[in-house]
């Protein structure tokens, strides 16, 4: 920006105190108005970098709750396995009649780590955030997500596979489902610690959260929605399969 004070012809001329008065006040009128420009734009561009981290925020709070109630309810799967394998320690005669119920109860857990991704592999969205503490709970918080979806859920899905343990009352006394438990609860116990420390360190409260959340839930809702609208019916699905077939009859294809 080049500015440039120009100073009055009479005070050159050397008019006297008037002519010096009317320089001081476009000196001023001036002054005030870089003031004024540049401080418009540090406010502008401080208000656009507070929205941005609180956008990003609550992002990563979003991703964090819908994870937490993820691997509680595969703890809750797991710990009612736990009760059907005593049933059926007690007495293998249950086996036959809780089998088929405890194999879909192995403990899985429903996430995408696009949120993880954008956060962790950007570090123009850390510096944005620019907050340390949170980047290393958030960091704590996937790292603990990670290892519960490898040396709980895949592990038991990975026994399952291999052993086929619920073949047999044998097979099913035998999962470890108490280790597994045991670690759930300390890997679990590690994200509530984690995520409750995010809400502090970035003053999110609950209400925050909820407002988000519903919000969230609205636009997802609003995409499926969407998505089912322009859905193929079952009438126009079979009309499709009827007129291909009609088709590939004509060129020989069948």
């Amino acid at each position: 920006m080049n500015i440039k004070l120009h100073t009055p012809k009479s005070l050159k001329n050397g008019s006297g105190m008037s002519s010096l008065k009317q320089f001081m006040l476009s000196l001023l009128a001036t002054t005030v108005s870089i003031a004024l420009t540049f401080g418009t734009a540090a406010v502008i561009d401080n208000l656009k970098k507070k929205k941005e981290k609180r956008e990003i925020v609550m992002m990563v709070m979003y991703d964090m709750y819908n994870t937490l109630r993820s691997v509680e309810k595969s703890d809750t799967m797991l710990r009612q396995a736990m009760k059907y394998q005593l049933q059926v320690a007690e007495d293998t005669a249950q086996y036959n009649k809780l089998k088929f119920q405890m194999a879909v109860l192995v403990p899985q857990v429903d996430y995408t780590e696009t949120t993880e991704r954008i956060f962790s592999s950007s570090i123009e969205t850390i510096n944005t955030v620019g907050n340390v503490l949170f980047s290393e709970s958030v960091a704590d918080f996937y790292q603990a997500r990670s290892r519960y979806k490898g040396i709980v859920c895949d592990s038991i899905a990975h026994h399952v596979m291999i052993n086929n343990p619920f073949s047999s009352a044998r097979g099913v006394i035998n999962i470890d489902f108490d280790y597994y438990a045991l670690l759930t609860k300390s890997l679990l116990t590690g994200m509530r610690q984690s995520f409750t420390q995010c809400k502090q360190i970035t003053r999110v409260s609950d209400e925050d959260l909820d407002v988000y959340c519903r919000e969230r839930e609205q636009m997802k809702i609003a995409a499926e929605a969407e998505i089912g609208a322009s859905d193929v019916s079952d009438d126009e699905l079979l009309e499709y399969v009827r007129k291909i077939g009609e088709a590939k009859k004509k060129l020989n294809l069948e």
